[in-house]
């Protein structure tokens, strides 16, 4: 926390702050920090009589330049001192950007910009705009700050050329949370259950099993609170370690189903031929090739029409894309080309779990 304080600090006198990336784990307390940290520094900063904004983007859903300029123009404006309205729809790209330069002149002395999950950016140019606001005289009457997160500490890496160039920026990665980090958020939750409750094993077990897989401390929270609602189910007087268990299990099939949900019944096939070739083992790695000749089988079986060997190869790379398949591209040797392998992320039982939820593949059981 201390070093993005240390970033963000000069907007407390109304100085352009350093732009940061910030890098980590799922759940690692990235986007909880760049926000503590920002509320804090307006309240300092009102002290000095400066007046601090902070607009939070999740690029997830804002991903194109005109769609995080319009909502970064639209969470900063105040009407009555910019004397106009960003509309939903209606502008150009263009003349969003001058909205946008107008009411961060008229309403704010220094904005800081947090693009959570910043990777998912389908055009990176708008960092190199939004960074050179004053250099470029957009803004003159205030300062801009950014804060990209993600997952993916490589990111800079796939910035393009313009942007390296131009995007001058500091970078902290967050490492995940400890079993005794996460027991001491955990012991924070414990009022949620009554006295007595909880077993002594419950909290550690908890913690330590979170750790071990992610080190994500809303996964363990999300265990805790499961273990709890499964031992309500049951009947029990008390959240018992075998309640844990069950839970780290259901709150692993929760987060993958989210992870998948909307995903099309081509791609569960696909997805699934390649859990029937693992034979239960997470670490396998399988050509898509293999899984291929599997899919075929399974389409059949669910009556689907067969795509091209290339078109799985497609949706496997969505797959990889969505953290839900690790792909990989390998040489076979010397001038006898190249084949790619993929392997779950997830335990093949529960993926396995998952995807029978869906009423079509649920006939393959």
């Amino acid at each position: 926390m201390a070093k993005v304080a240390q970033a963000l600090n000069p907007a407390i006198f109304g100085r352009e702050p350093t732009h940061l990336f910030i890098f980590g784990k799922t759940g690692s307390g990235k986007t909880l920090t760049a926000r503590l940290v920002s509320e804090r520094l307006q309240n300092e900063a009102a002290r000095e009589s400066v007046e601090v904004n902070t607009a939070v983007i999740d690029c997830g859903e804002q991903n194109t330049e005109a769609s995080v300029i319009k909502t970064l123009a639209s969470q900063i404006n105040d009407p009555n001192k910019s004397g106009m309205t960003i509309p939903e729809r209606g502008l150009s790209t263009g003349d969003y950007y001058n909205r946008l330069w107008q009411v961060l002149d008229t309403c704010s002395d220094v904005t800081i910009v947090i693009l959570d999950e910043i990777d998912m950016l389908r055009d990176d140019e708008v960092l190199r705009k939004l960074s050179r606001a004053g250099e470029n005289q957009k803004i003159v009457d205030s300062r801009l700050g950014i804060v990209g997160i993600s997952n993916k500490i490589d990111y800079p890496e796939e910035l393009t050329e313009r942007v390296k160039s131009s995007f001058s920026h500091d970078e902290l990665v967050f490492p995940s949370y400890d079993a005794n980090q996460l027991r001491e958020i955990l012991e924070n939750r414990r009022d949620a259950f009554k006295p007595g409750v909880l077993t002594d094993d419950v909290i550690p077990l908890a913690s330590a099993l979170a750790a071990q897989e992610h080190g994500d401390a809303r996964k363990a929270i999300d265990i805790l609170r499961n273990a709890g609602r499964i031992a309500r189910k049951e009947g029990s007087e008390q959240v018992t370690d075998e309640h844990v268990r069950a839970a780290k299990e259901k709150s692993e099939a929760d987060r993958f189903s989210e992870l998948i949900e909307g995903t099309a019944t081509q791609s569960k096939a696909v997805l699934y031929s390649l859990v029937l070739r693992t034979g239960g083992r997470k670490t396998a790695e399988i050509t898509t090739n293999k899984i291929y000749r599997q899919y075929l089988e399974v389409a059949d079986e669910l009556d689907l029409d067969q795509l091209s060997e290339r078109r799985v190869q497609e949706l496997l790379q969505e797959l990889d894309f969505l953290n839900v398949i690790q792909s990989e591209v390998r040489g076979r040797g010397r001038g006898q080309g190249v084949h790619g392998t993929h392997r779950l992320l997830e335990d093949p039982d529960i993926v396995k779990r998952v995807l029978l939820r869906d009423s079509r593949i649920s006939t393959l059981e």
